[in-house]
């Protein structure tokens, strides 16, 4: 498994911003926002946004290469390209 680096950037309006940083000497950097309202409704408050960040990025490397993600993004994305996905992370 890759080596993930999460960075919390800042909170505005809602919106937590996230910089990930996926590999060692090849790595990737994405750009991660994710909603309030969506984090409380995945997670219902039982994990960090930090947690669910990471969470969310094992489950995009065991769909994809990390070369394939996308480089900025939101959260709720995933749930277009991956219909699963928010029953993986709910369960």
């Amino acid at each position: 498994m890759d080596n993930i680096e999460i960075k919390e950037q800042k909170v505005k309006a809602g919106k937590y911003l996230f910089v990930v940083e996926v590999g060692t000497t090849d790595k990737t950097i994405h750009k991660v926002t994710l909603d309030r309202d969506y984090w409380q409704y995945l997670s219902d408050k039982k994990i960090t946004p930090g947690q669910l960040i990471l969470t969310s990025f094992m489950f995009l490397l065991n769909h994809e290469s990390k070369e394939s993600i996308l480089k900025e993004f939101d959260l709720k994305d995933i749930n277009r390209y991956f219909p699963e996905y928010e029953e993986f992370i709910r369960k």
